[in-house]
């Protein structure tokens, strides 16, 4: 089965939470803004005001399957998982794996405001003062809670500290991996210090970047590399 995915060509964002999850599976896709050697932001733009679509999305990321768009991060994962095993086989198991995937979008946004604190509509240097506190926070009391709770979701796992969810990788393993791909892009300095006090996320991490089709991915040109634009932004300001 063939995908076409809608997002943003020249940033990951939160595009790339999809990406992964298809690169795993070997999935048929199509990053649509991306085809060619350009960056098509309209064939992207375009899937927002489809005439005659049964369902309308807000924003990118949009999947397409069978004629039909799905839209927002959490859903499309939702949909991949039970589709291609990333996903457990059993009813409690998916929704505990989904509210991991949910949470991991909370944490996102916490993130994207350290730069953004005021509104979106503004550049940075607009509201460069308001980052710096914002940042602060994230830094010295944010930050430390997001890793522990990930840390014990790890050590609690009944089927051992491999993945978040049962015995086997899921989509929420993938996220968690790009969160703290962004994070040590993002602010060095604090993950530098924070990551001997989180082991069991630190490993997932490898253990991540270690599956064959993710390491050909991570290596390949399809891999966006982290800029100024996207979710995770490196201002030196920022990392205390």
């Amino acid at each position: 089965m063939g995908y076409r995915l809608y997002y943003w060509p020249t940033i990951e964002g939160r595009g790339e939470f999809i990406r992964l999850a298809l690169e795993e599976v070997g999935a048929d896709y199509e990053d649509v803004g991306r085809r060619g050697d350009g960056a098509d932001f309209e064939a992207v733009a375009e899937v927002l005001r489809r005439e005659g679509a049964a369902e309308i999305p807000f924003a990118p990321p949009v999947l397409e399957v069978e004629g039909h768009l799905i839209a927002q991060t959490a859903n499309i994962l939702l949909f991949l998982g039970d589709r291609h095993g990333l996903a457990p086989s059993d009813e409690f198991g998916r929704l505990w794996a989904h509210q991991l995937q949910l949470t991991i979008a909370d944490w996102v946004v916490e993130i994207h405001d350290t730069h953004h604190p005021v509104g979106a509509t503004l550049y940075y240097e607009q509201q460069r003062a308001a980052s710096k506190r914002r940042a602060e926070v994230f830094r010295s009391a944010r930050l430390p809670k997001w890793l522990a709770y990930f840390e014990r979701v790890l050590a609690t796992n009944p089927a051992g500290g491999d993945f978040l969810v049962g015995d086997d990788l899921t989509a929420a393993d993938l996220s968690l991996f790009q969160v703290i791909a962004g994070l040590r892009y993002a602010f060095p300095r604090a993950m530098a210090r924070l990551e001997p006090d989180h082991p069991r996320v630190m490993a997932l991490q490898d253990r991540v970047a270690e599956r064959p089709r993710i390491g050909a991915y991570l290596a390949s040109p399809r891999r966006i590399p982290f800029n100024e634009d996207g979710i995770f932004r490196h201002y030196p300001e920022l990392d205390g």
